[in-house]
């Protein structure tokens, strides 16, 4: 089963395209064009489902029609409509990138050089300019700036994220 720890969110399906089954679909991330992963996954029923392409072309920057197998007319495209799309990190090659997309990071244990572990990013908060990881901390949310400056250390083998947060941004 495909976890959402495994995944980052790269886009949305719009709606239909034409006839045929096509998708217009907004990506903030070409990955899809740049690996040899074949599929990409939605959330159906609270259930991760692969997808796989069958083909797909960009019509802009940020926007791209994309045919999926077995999604061959406009009445089965459009119960994709306004689906939110995810790739597996799997195939996201983290060292060939300039920068990991945020979402790369839920599932994250975050650990502070001097408060310890201190709990899994189980989401990110990137509706303003300041992107947040938000950690589960014991049940309780812990927001924290995702920047640069804060990581000291990301082990993409055991999914601990090594920060040095500064002294009184958290409030434990």
């Amino acid at each position: 089963m495909i976890e959402r720890e495994e995944l980052i969110k790269i886009g949305r399906f719009n709606k239909p395209h034409g006839v045929k089954g096509e998708l217009s679909f907004t990506f903030t991330d070409d990955v899809f064009d740049r690996t040899d992963c074949p599929y990409i996954v939605c959330e159906i029923d609270g259930i991760f489902v692969p997808f796989f392409i069958e083909e797909y072309r960009f019509k802009s920057d940020t926007t791209a029609l994309i045919k999926l197998e077995d999604v061959d007319n406009e009445t089965e495209a459009r119960a994709f409509s306004l689906l939110d799309v995810y790739f597996p990190k799997s195939y996201y090659d983290t060292e060939a990138e300039e920068e990991a997309p945020s979402d790369y990071f839920i599932g994250f244990t975050v650990v502070d050089s001097e408060l310890g572990e201190l709990g899994k990013i189980v989401a990110v908060d990137d509706s303003t300019e300041n992107v947040l990881f938000e950690i589960d901390h014991a049940g309780r949310e812990l927001l924290v700036p995702a920047v640069d400056e804060f990581v000291s250390e990301i082990d993409e083998e055991n999914c601990r994220l090594y920060m040095s947060i500064p002294e009184g941004l958290l409030t434990l």
